[in-house]
């Protein structure tokens, strides 16, 4: 009689730890299934911003410097499992980005002087020239690989 109830208290308790473990297990793929979303809506509003920058930047809407800087760092943030190698694809901008990133910006530029800004400009300016023909160039690369992965 006392095996009969310890071997139904035994069930009882088995019977709801599986309940409680496949609760757990359901919660957990759900979990997955909203990371899953969260990081494609992600990687989509990303490459949608960066085919937007590349198309203000073959339409000279966009300064080059400031629209390789935007590109890099959206490249950069992508959720992506196992991203390509950006540098190596996209070579003149990322050196366009490496040559441009050592100059001031936002209140770092405002506490400049004028003389100052307008010698960084300068040089940003003979920078972009160098470079210009070469990033348009990889845009419409960098297009297509967005629209690709979108």
């Amino acid at each position: 009689m006392l095996w009969v109830v310890l071997t139904g208290v035994a069930l009882v308790v088995i019977l709801g730890l599986g309940v409680y473990a496949g609760k757990l297990l359901f919660l957990l793929k759900q979990q997955g299934i909203r990371q899953d979303k969260a990081k494609n809506s992600r990687i989509s509003s990303i490459t949608e911003s960066v085919i937007l920058i590349a198309k203000a930047m073959e339409q000279q809407q966009c300064d080059l410097s400031e629209g390789v800087i935007r590109i890099v760092n959206l490249l950069n943030a992508l959720p992506l499992n196992e991203p390509p190698d950006f540098k190596s694809t996209y070579p003149h901008t990322y050196a366009l980005f490496v040559e441009i990133s050592g100059f001031a910006v936002l209140e770092a530029r405002q506490k400049l002087s004028k003389q100052e800004r307008r010698k960084q400009d300068q040089a940003r300016e003979q920078i972009e020239s160098e470079y210009e023909s070469k990033v348009l160039d990889e845009l419409p690369k960098l297009k297509q690989y967005c629209e690709s992965i979108a």
